[in-house]
């Protein structure tokens, strides 16, 4: 199975937001699309405002992240990524923690390699 075929479609009108299992209360996901064979899905995440995230991360699979609105500061790199930036992750790079002092919401695709 893969990620379903999707026609446009309202979002806001179909999907909820969610708590993030396992993550800060506040951090928020709106899943997109999801293929349940490899656990690869497409989110919007949102953090609100005054959100200081507390975890260094490093995952298991590629991880590609665009934000829509808002910044987020990687503590560790001390370096600031505003509206319109993009990255590209491979499994086993660390980013974070983040402060977020005016909110952020991202689109992130994650992708796991079989």
């Amino acid at each position: 199975m893969a990620k379903p075929e999707l026609e446009f479609f309202d979002h806001d009108l179909n999907i909820g937001w969610r708590q993030v299992e396992g993550a800060q209360k506040g951090i928020i996901e709106k899943i997109l699309s999801l293929d349940p064979e490899t656990g690869s899905y497409t989110r919007l995440l949102k953090f609100p405002p005054g959100m200081l995230t507390n975890e260094l991360l490093v995952h298991d699979f590629w991880e590609e992240v665009y934000i829509l609105k808002g910044s987020l500061t990687d503590l560790n790199k001390e370096e600031t990524y505003i509206e319109g930036m993009y990255a590209c992750r491979p499994p086993g790079m660390k980013h974070g923690p983040y402060n977020i002092p005016n909110g952020c919401m991202t689109l992130e695709i994650r992708t796991y390699e079989k």
